[in-house]
């Protein structure tokens, strides 16, 4: 029954079974990489739609049986998609909508069901090659496949579709998907990355003392690293696509025999607007607001169909409208393209004004006011303890995980001047904050212990609200007195193509995103990129003109960072909103004294400074907390005074060993850490158990393995200085 082709590209090997399940589908296919499975349909009405556009939607929907899951909460079922399932229908959608014929309107549902689910394999990628091979193989006209594929880095080295574990170490995220001949979608976020080192401190008479210096990179991507990324995508994505239509060609049902829209077009209602109506559509451009234009466009359209001439010769109102909106779109382009001036004056490189202010609002634990144009976000930041996190399922994580980062966006009507119903988030809420996200995260080093709730409020839109987002945000962070590492500033970016002419625009405004070719968006500080998304209009980028629009892009991007820095100068903290809040790090062994006999010494420095304070043992934190900043200071100097008496009471040591490698010991976990664990060896010496000689195979957490008190036999692998590196033989 069916058939069943085989690919293997880029780094996959991946089965597609065809005719086998869903056969009523327009069209449908089973697809396999590795033990994941993903049933792809497509699904069309008969009818079409009276309105003038696609009416396309995209659903993909994770299955909790797929990981050997039952659904938790109240409800055992699949209920409402998550964040990570709608960000990745709207990939989906976005990659495919440009595939179908000019003129085609018959209500059609891209679904995509994960029927089984693999901890090792990218079910983004996975699920848009076999949205493609579905549509590509139904009887709807499309004669192109999109392959997606995916780009890590690790060590300098970029990787082809890498797997969860190689993506969890690389400094890049890298999703771009095309035809063999165009890019049509990007998204891109660099990643920060953190590398810890045991530093053995030998002291006078005794053992030496363990510590842990962490550093942390952020990883933005150069320009001519972005480039080079995306040759490498583009040349993966070529090899792919021409793989698919290799053996998916042959299996193509017949085209079905479908009517499509025709253009409303006509030259001569051109004609007449260029003769009667230039100037008002001119006003209309030039001198209106977004939502005047709007409206002064819908009646110029009809004072034409009122025309005695419109009246004789039978035009439809729709038709005019249609040719206004075609005059219009002509004015833009020829505007930007002959006289390289744009609706609102600016030159093509040209940054709107931008205003900022901060801690506009009393009682919010900080906010940022960022203004760039006629697009206005208010961004507020709360803070908030590791309780306050997100938790989320990942569908092949066995236990669930938390987010202690969000960005929430939301778009009310009034923005654009409409009075539409106030909804939840949609798609497109969800993605341009999870870009701001992207963008921003980098930036910021949070302990777990806390969480940050960044709201962005667009007060006003046209044209990027999402990288004011990244403004506004960027510098709420410092609004609250954190310290992220460099401010973080995004622009949008567009192109106007006619034949062999282009131009790059900087800043795009609502009319220039709309009658443009393109969308680009790029975000990051003055050293790089951390987030990037583009979609493409045109059949394909030139390599010269997005080089070009990378180059333009990092100067607006400085221009509105030396306006953020001078804010950032001028900052003045919500001292009576902010929770006063320190973080340090201690030995865990000086924890006892802190806590003393039956909790009475905490409980004492609970009531004398007023404070909630929160030990962590696993990571050596302190965390002290309270609405008075003196009161948190003093106690913070007397947990760091008791924990010096303890450390100072510490009876002389014998002096370290002589350690050969090679030697086999038993000893105990004393304790755990992220990147492995210490073992109490002969003499009173801690050696270091890391995470990676636990086992052949990757090991996620060290608590998998071994924990604190467990009896294990060890082998030495080197000696240096005071340091003892150790070799996992088994539990005891």
């Amino acid at each position: 029954m069916g058939c069943q082709v085989e690919i293997n590209v880029n780094n996959k090997n991946e089965i597609y079974d065809i005719d086998k399940v869903a056969k009523q589908a327009a069209g449908a296919v089973l697809a396999r990489v590795g033990d994941a499975v993903i049933l792809a349909t497509v699904a069309r009405d008969d009818k079409m739609v009276e309105e003038d556009f696609l009416p396309l939607t995209v659903h993909y929907i994770e299955k909790s049986y797929a990981a050997a899951k039952i659904p938790g909460g109240y409800i055992k079922r699949e209920t409402k998609p998550g964040d990570f399932e709608v960000l990745t229908s709207r990939i989906i959608d976005r990659s495919l909508r440009p595939l179908f014929p000019k003129g085609y309107a018959y209500p059609t549902q891209i679904v995509l069901f994960v029927l089984s689910a693999d901890p090792e394999v990218d079910l983004q990628t996975m699920a848009l090659n076999a949205a493609s091979a579905a549509l590509y193989l139904s009887d709807i006209p499309v004669d192109k496949n999109v392959a997606a594929v995916r780009l890590g880095r690790i060590d300098g080295d970029f990787i082809t579709n890498p797997t969860t574990s190689q993506l969890a170490e690389s400094s890049l995220d890298l999703l771009v998907s095309g035809t063999k001949d165009e890019l049509l979608m990007i998204e891109m976020k660099a990643m920060a990355t953190t590398h810890s080192e045991v530093i053995l401190e030998p002291m006078m008479g005794e053992n030496a003392i363990q510590s842990v210096m962490t550093t942390r990179e952020m990883n933005e991507l150069s320009d001519e690293d972005t480039l080079q990324a995306l040759q490498i995508a583009g040349d993966a994505i070529a090899e792919a696509s021409n793989a698919y239509e290799d053996g998916f060609k042959s299996l193509q049902k017949p085209v079905a025999e479908l009517e499509y829209k025709s253009e409303l077009n006509h030259d001569s209602i051109l004609d007449y607007i260029d003769e009667f109506y230039k100037e008002e559509i001119n006003t209309a451009v030039n001198e209106m607001a977004k939502s005047e234009r709007a409206s002064g466009l819908k009646t110029i359209a009809q004072t034409i169909a009122n025309d005695e001439t419109a009246i004789k010769e039978g035009w439809s109102s729709d038709l005019i409208s249609n040719m206004v909106g075609k005059y219009k779109k002509n004015v833009v382009r020829s505007m930007i393209l002959d006289q390289n001036v744009r609706a609102d004056g600016r030159g093509l490189t040209e940054v709107r004004d931008i205003e900022i202010e901060t801690n506009i609002l009393p009682s919010v634990h900080s906010c940022c006011l960022f203004t760039r144009g006629q697009t206005q976000a208010l961004v507020t930041l709360t803070l908030g303890d590791g309780k306050s996190a997100q938790m989320y399922d990942l569908l092949a994580d066995k236990d669930p995980g938390y987010e202690n980062f969000m960005i929430h966006y939301n778009f009310p009507g009034f923005s654009v001047g409409e009075a539409s119903p106030l909804r939840p988030p949609g798609r497109r809420e969800l993605g341009h904050g999870n870009l701001a996200k992207r963008a921003l995260e980098p930036s910021i080093d949070l302990p777990r212990s806390e969480t940050i709730r960044l709201v962005s409020e667009i007060l006003e839109s046209n044209g990027s609200s999402s990288m004011a987002t990244v403004c506004g945000g960027s510098l709420a962070l410092r609004a609250a007195g954190l310290e992220s590492e460099k401010l973080i500033a995004g622009v949008a970016m567009g192109l106007v193509v006619e034949d062999d002419r282009y131009a790059i625009l900087t800043d795009i405004m609502g009319l220039e995103d709309h009658d443009g070719d393109m969308d680009f968006k790029v975000a990051g500080s003055r050293d790089g990129i951390t987030a990037l998304q583009m979609d493409i209009k045109l059949g394909g980028i030139d390599q010269q003109i997005l080089k070009e629009a990378l180059l333009q892009a990092t100067e607006a991007r400085a221009h509105i960072l030396a306006i953020m820095e001078k804010a950032n100068d001028e900052i003045v903290l919500n001292e009576e909103a902010l929770p006063s809040r320190t973080i340090f790090d201690l030995d865990p062994s000086t924890f006892g004294a802190i806590i003393g006999k039956g909790g009475e010494t905490i409980k004492k420095i609970l009531d004398k400074f007023e404070v909630h304070i929160d030990l962590d043992k696993d990571n050596g934190t302190v965390k002290v907390e309270g609405s008075n900043k003196v009161q948190v200071s003093a106690a913070c100097d007397h947990i760091r005074e008791l924990a010096s008496q303890k450390r100072d009471s510490r009876k002389p040591k014998a002096a370290m060993p002589s350690f050969q490698e090679g030697q086999i010991f038993d000893g105990i976990i004393k304790r755990v850490v992220d990147f492995g664990a210490f073992v109490e060896l002969p003499g009173d010496i801690d050696g270091l158990l890391h995470i990676s000689k636990l086992s052949d195979e990757r090991v996620d957490k060290v608590t998998d393995i071994v924990n604190i008190d467990d009896k294990v036999k060890v082998k030495i692998l080197a000696v240096k200085g005071h340091k003892v590196e150790l070799g996992f033989i088994e539990k005891l």
